[in-house]
């Protein structure tokens, strides 16, 4: 796995952030399984319940294109040590139970957590009575 790029790319996504309201911006990147990376950046919404974070911006992306499985992602934001959010942590649970979460604040400053790290006793689908 190249971090920096990854990291690179998430610096960039941030770049990109549509925040008008918070001035809040945050980029996301993320590595799948298959080598793609797919990068995201939050948009907010005047009304606020719709906006959307990077990292969930950038999964979508992903999902869409029919990718399954985060093997990493990175994030940044503009305060230091910007992690995802309860929803993201989630959200990137579902498509990446052993995922790296590398939390940026340049390119030559991060930290990186395994998902279980921020993500305790987490549920995912297999805890689903199917």
């Amino acid at each position: 796995m190249d971090k920096k790029l990854l990291i690179r790319k998430a610096l960039e996504s941030k770049e990109k952030a549509y925040a008008p309201y918070s001035k809040f911006r945050v980029g996301a990147a993320l590595l799948t399984s298959t080598g793609k990376i797919y990068t995201g950046c939050n948009i907010e919404n005047a009304s606020y319940t719709p906006t959307i974070c990077a990292e969930r911006t950038a999964i979508a992306k992903a999902v869409s294109e029919g990718e399954r499985e985060i093997v990493a992602i990175a994030v940044t934001g503009d305060s230091q040590w910007t992690y995802p959010c309860g929803v993201c942590r989630q959200v990137i649970r579902e498509f990446g139970k052993d995922a790296i979460v590398i939390v940026v604040n340049s390119e030559d400053e991060y930290k990186e957590y395994k998902l279980s790290e921020l993500l305790p006793h987490s549920f995912g689908p297999e805890d689903l009575n199917n």
